[in-house]
């Protein structure tokens, strides 16, 4: 979809947080985290501090030469010229789109290639689903069709010729104040809500390798998980007493997912997806050591509890329903019957999302962030080994990989500031063994159910946001994504540290980890920072040693990897860290062009790139784009994306903002 320039739309926008996201996103999405107490107290302190004299001399010992490019808006369509004429180099070629300012309401994309919506928020995708009708959601059309903010995402081709795939993404949350007009009752929008949580999974088709994908109301293996779908509960904390609440004796079967964020594909095919911000849907007194760790209170601003009485965590019935969220969530998209399991052997805490390789033993090894400001780096082990054989017999095998082995927390070591950049050393710290605690004073279930105190009891390394970290199946390394910290130096609260090298941290930065020998299973590693984010011009800024022009480039968030190992960043929060749209930017990780940063897209007012998927060989990228129009209301939207039907929509269209799937491709 090309929209002609008079569609395109300058828009205003209001109340962004000082030095953050909007503040309607800091409410909805995470319960305003950062305006309340950090839940990690502990003084973990293994790292000298960082004068800001080293972070100078870092940036002019590793960016001086990008110190030409700014982000100085020239016109209201575009910013910095600059950044035109960058080139990305092999794979997917294309020149760098200039950073678009943060009130154009356009999906921006080179001028060589075509943006085209797969699927949008309220498309049927179940037999009996009714078309959308904005004015008139209820919980059961939103229970058959496409759900709200999807994050997430994964196109798995299932055909040998490219023409079939499977759609999966994720559904975070939702945004009530341009989802529902005036007057819906309050019941109505809390159960509509509830279904437009969870995960889609969808068929696509296409005419032949390079095409658009359409999406196929009627595939035999669509499916919606929403917050009223069973799930299994399995590893060694399944059963436990702190799991057992007033509808379920058992502590096996828990209904629904929430706050589902980024995830990963699994060599055998399923999808990982991860619980984040759980614990500002319940009402809890906030008072123990267990809740005050997770975020808990009385924060439950949505007033779910006084629809259904499970989100009451105040009462002996439900005391333990937020023990059942903050999980790592599997499901086969191949099977639309198959219950979808939360595994308790990869710890509780606020999943970002997991992402898989298979070791050189066989062995699989998930990699994970805990998204909080100051909280930790994960990373899970499996006990049995991956079955590479075609075969259901395989496939079964597989699918139960992640329900035994150790869970580990990392701890960063740094080696000082001599060589003008972050790195050092690093250990991962186990905190289960062999189906045992390694943590004295905690059993295995409290291990596992309050993951966060158990690493707290090692020191690990504090971190900043630490959201997606993922493998790159190239060459091997890590990819921790740190988002943001604006809380970090603050009086009171740790400085900076070389992982975490710059206090007040608005723009963040990326760690990339060598385990040592290449062996993923293994306990020790090397590190070093290859991105500390922001506008170049800046001291501070860092570009894995490029020292030629960079698009600006601020709050990573989720990443993916094209087929020669190329880095690619979408963001989340450049709106207010530098004016400017969040995108997706493509990172050279080796060679002479490593730390050139290159925007290739960005998504419109309001919004948050998410999910990146990068078929480079097919000549297409995917992104879920998240809450277009955030700030605005049903009576005076802030975005008209995707459908742009301000002088009328059609049927299934809407005069307001859509979260959307999707797909750039070359003309």
């Amino acid at each position: 979809m090309t929209l002609t320039p008079h569609r395109r739309s300058l828009l205003p926008m209001l109340n962004l947080t000082h030095g953050n996201r909007s503040a309607v996103t800091c409410h909805l999405r995470c319960g305003d985290a950062c305006s309340r107490p950090v839940p990690n107290t502990t003084d973990n302190g293994y790292f000298r501090d960082i004068a800001a004299t080293a972070l100078s001399r870092r940036g002019v010992l590793g960016g001086a030469g990008a110190l030409t490019l700014t982000v100085a808006a020239t016109s209201a369509l575009g910013a910095a010229p600059a950044a035109a004429g960058l080139r990305g180099n092999r794979g997917l070629p294309f020149t760098a789109i200039p950073p678009i300012v943060k009130s154009v309401d356009d999906m921006t994309v080179p001028s060589d290639y075509r943006w085209d919506p797969i699927i949008r928020w309220g498309d049927p995708i179940l037999p009996g689903a009714p078309a959308f009708d904005p004015a008139a959601q209820s919980p059961q059309a939103q229970a058959g069709q496409f759900g709200y903010n999807c994050d997430y995402l994964d196109i798995i081709v299932t055909h040998p010729r490219g023409k079939k795939a499977l759609l999966v993404a994720n559904h975070e949350y939702t945004n009530e104040n341009i989802m529902f007009p005036p007057g819906t009752p309050a019941e109505t929008v809390v159960r509509t809500a509830w279904a437009a949580h969870g995960l889609s999974v969808v068929e696509l088709r296409r005419k032949g390798a390079g095409e658009k994908w359409e999406y196929q109301p009627d595939g035999h293996r669509n499916r919606r998980i929403t917050l009223d779908t069973l799930f299994t509960v399995d590893g060694p904390a399944a059963g436990s007493n702190l799991l057992k609440t007033r509808e379920d004796s058992t502590g096996r079967i828990v209904r629904g997912t929430m706050n589902n964020c980024s995830g990963g594909t699994t060599p055998w095919g399923s999808v990982l997806s991860g619980e984040e911000n759980f614990n500002q849907y319940f009402f809890a007194a906030g008072t123990s050591t267990q809740e005050k760790r997770y975020g808990l209170g009385a924060q439950d601003a949505r007033g779910w509890r006084n629809v259904d009485p499970r989100w009451n965590a105040t009462t002996d019935d439900y005391r333990n329903e937020p023990n059942r969220f903050g999980w790592i969530v599997e499901v086969d998209p191949e099977d639309p019957d198959a219950a979808p399991v939360k595994h308790t052997a990869m710890g509780r805490f606020k999943h970002e999302g997991a992402n898989v390789i298979v070791a050189d033993d066989g062995r699989v090894v998930a990699y994970m962030g805990d998204d909080e400001r100051f909280d930790y780096v994960y990373k899970f082990v499996s006990r049995d080994r991956y079955d590479p054989r075609p075969g259901q017999e395989a496939r079964r095998h597989n699918l139960g990989l992640l329900s035994a082995g150790d869970l580990y927390v990392a701890r960063f070591t740094g080696d000082g500031l001599a060589d003008g950049v972050s790195d050092g050393t690093g250990q991962w710290l186990p905190l289960t063994k062999d189906d045992a605690s390694m943590v004295p004073g905690m059993s295995l279930e409290q291990v596992l159910i309050y993951t966060r105190l158990a690493a707290d009891a090692v020191a690990p390394t504090k971190m900043d946001r630490p959201e997606d970290v993922q493998p790159n199946l190239v060459n091997g390394k890590i990819y921790v994504v740190c988002t943001n910290n604006a809380d970090r130096g603050k009086p009171g609260k740790e400085g900076p540290t070389e992982p975490n090298p710059r206090p007040a941290n608005k723009n963040g930065h990326v760690v990339e980890i060598g385990e040592d020998g290449g062996d993923h299973t293994g306990t020790t590693f090397t590190w070093n920072l290859i991105l500390i984010c922001g506008d170049a011009a800046t001291a501070g800024t860092y570009f894995g040693g490029w020292t030629g022009p960079v698009s600006p480039i601020s709050c990573p968030d989720n990443v993916a990897f094209d087929s020669e190992g190329n880095l690619w960043v979408a963001t989340d929060g450049q709106p207010s860290s530098i004016q400017m749209n969040d995108g997706l930017f493509k990172v050279p990780v080796a060679g002479p062009e490593r730390g050139r940063v290159q925007q290739f897209l960005a998504v419109p007012a309001g919004a948050e790139t998410c999910g990146p998927v990068v078929h480079d060989q097919d000549g297409s990228v995917f992104v879920a784009v998240q809450h277009p129009g955030e700030d605005g209301t049903w009576e005076v939207p802030q975005s008209y994306f995707p459908d742009y039907a301000k002088d009328g929509a059609g049927r299934g269209e809407f005069a307001g903002p859509r979260p959307t799937v999707v797909q750039v491709t070359r003309r």
